[in-house]
């Protein structure tokens, strides 16, 4: 299929599926969360409706469209740029029957959804607290690591408004905002059900979390084994080959 790339735009194999994403080199792309929390995400329901929050260039949906038998997933992009390139994967990828993506704030969703109408909702919001870290990023790049337009509260309260009763809810976030994320969840009614913590080695401070939670649930917290990026001799470990499909 012909796409026409823009100026600082690349295709690169997913290798997965024959799937593949556009991406621009100097805007944000993709990190290896994004893919961790694809394969965390990918024992949702079958035929579930899903919501993908700050979807950026659409990766997760892209592999989620792959992973699971899902109805349909919808991606919610804030930045116009960023949402014309996922529009570019979606056709790339020949997803039009399962991926739709939608330019809006998140904080705007009441006026275009009803309440407890997705089954699943994932996420890879920004890290960075407002106003914190370094100043002189691309606008783009600001928007996606920093809580510039939404915050982790309002991924959270949006969440549960959209969520149907016992629906799931599937986040990929950083080790320091871990209490921050148990007590807002809670405050939202979505109880935490699964953790993961995601180490570059066994020598290094946990990097990321994978968390999952579910609408209206009864109390019951999982840690789950330690996932481990890189081998001692800084190769990828075997686990993280498999969900690369290596």
């Amino acid at each position: 299929m012909k796409i026409k790339l823009g100026e600082n735009e690349k295709i690169e194999d997913l290798q997965f599926k024959n799937l593949k994403i556009i991406q621009n080199k100097e805007g944000f792309c993709f990190g290896i969360d994004s893919i961790l929390l694809s394969d965390f995400a990918k024992k949702i329901k079958k035929n579930s409706n899903i919501l993908d929050l700050g979807t950026g260039n659409g990766i997760i949906s892209i592999l989620l469209c792959e992973k699971i038998l899902l109805k349909k997933i919808i991606g919610i992009e804030i930045q116009k740029e960023v949402f014309e390139l996922a529009k570019k994967n979606i056709k790339l990828n020949k997803l039009e029957n399962k991926f739709e993506i939608i330019n809006e704030n998140i904080l705007n969703l009441n006026n275009i959804f009803e309440k407890n109408t997705f089954d699943a909702i994932v996420t890879n919001p920004p890290y960075k607290k407002k106003n914190t870290g370094i100043k002189n990023e691309k606008e783009t790049k600001i928007i996606a690591r920093h809580e510039t337009s939404a915050t982790l509260e309002d991924f959270i309260k949006v969440s549960k408004g959209l969520l149907k009763d016992q629906g799931e809810f599937y986040m990929v976030h950083r080790p320091d905002r871990l209490v921050d994320i148990l007590n807002i969840m809670r405050d939202y009614k979505i109880e935490p059900k699964i953790l993961r913590f995601v180490y570059s080695n066994i020598n290094s401070e946990p990097k990321l979390i994978l968390i999952k939670g579910i609408k209206n649930a009864k109390p019951f917290l999982k840690i789950e084994k330690n996932l481990y990026i890189y081998d001692e001799n800084g190769e990828y470990t075997d686990e993280i080959k498999k969900i690369y499909n290596e």
